[in-house]
């Protein structure tokens, strides 16, 4: 079977990361732009090939004052790092689900992680594009990709937790 290529639908997709803020309160921030594609067979998901790139400028928290904090040296450094980039190494699946393993890129540090996509469906659009939905979930620990900065607070604890979990609602595009 030939090889379809499926491309991120950018108005239909987002994604998300979530952090603990003093340990009591869940951040939530968006990468407001990013890329991705699938090869696949068909309209078959499993062994599929897949790459992501986001724009780190893009990271949005909702506070001004904090997305500057993230995009600098102490986090990001998106002056020296501007994207994030992942690239699949093997696509299984698990009933409706896939698991994707893969190599994700941030600030220069190439990582493994594992990720879950459950599979949304095949649809078309009244203008016949054919479309793949996925939901995303996976987590990582920031400080494997060089994001270590952190202070401690009164009585125990630290400023924000070293795990960050991804979310992420993606609609592909199949290509034709």
């Amino acid at each position: 079977m030939a090889t379809t290529k499926w491309t991120l639908d950018p108005t239909h997709s987002e994604l998300q990361f979530k952090v603990k803020h003093l340990m009591i309160t869940t951040i939530t921030g968006n990468l407001k732009s990013f890329t991705a594609e699938l090869d696949a067979e068909g309209d078959e998901f499993e062994n599929s090939k897949i790459s992501f790139e986001g724009d780190i400028n893009s990271l949005d928290t909702g506070n001004t004052d904090r997305d500057h904090h993230l995009k600098s040296a102490d986090f990001f450094n998106a002056e020296q790092f501007s994207t994030m980039e992942f690239q699949s190494s093997s696509v299984t699946k698990e009933g409706t689900d896939y698991l994707i393993n893969g190599n994700l890129t941030i600030k220069g540090e190439t990582k493994p992680i594992k990720l879950t996509a459950e599979f949304g469906g095949i649809a078309t659009d009244p203008w016949e594009n054919i479309k793949a939905g996925f939901t995303l979930s996976g987590k990582i620990n920031r400080t494997d990709f060089g994001l270590t900065w952190n202070t401690a607070i009164e009585g125990g604890g630290v400023m924000v937790s070293e795990e960050v979990r991804l979310l992420g609602e993606l609609q592909f595009v199949k290509q034709v």
